[in-house]
């Protein structure tokens, strides 16, 4: 979990942005999953729904760094 929190620190913000996107996409094929009955883990979409928000999180520290320093 640390691990995974620090690469993302590390990330730009761009990289970020395309993170949660593709977290987003992940997110609304797992809903697909569990709507036909196909989803094995439904554990899965409370974990990525908490990586989005640990992405969106990190995004917006970096944004307000950016900020307090321009």
């Amino acid at each position: 979990m640390k691990k995974k929190l620090e690469k993302m620190r590390q990330m730009s913000e761009a990289e970020l942005a395309a993170e949660v996107k593709k977290l987003k996409n992940e997110l609304f094929n797992l809903r697909f999953q569990q709507v036909t009955g196909q989803l094995e883990n439904p554990m899965k979409m409370r974990d990525v729904k908490k990586e989005i928000a640990r992405a969106k999180t990190i995004l917006r520290e970096k944004e307000l760094k950016k900020a307090a320093r321009g």
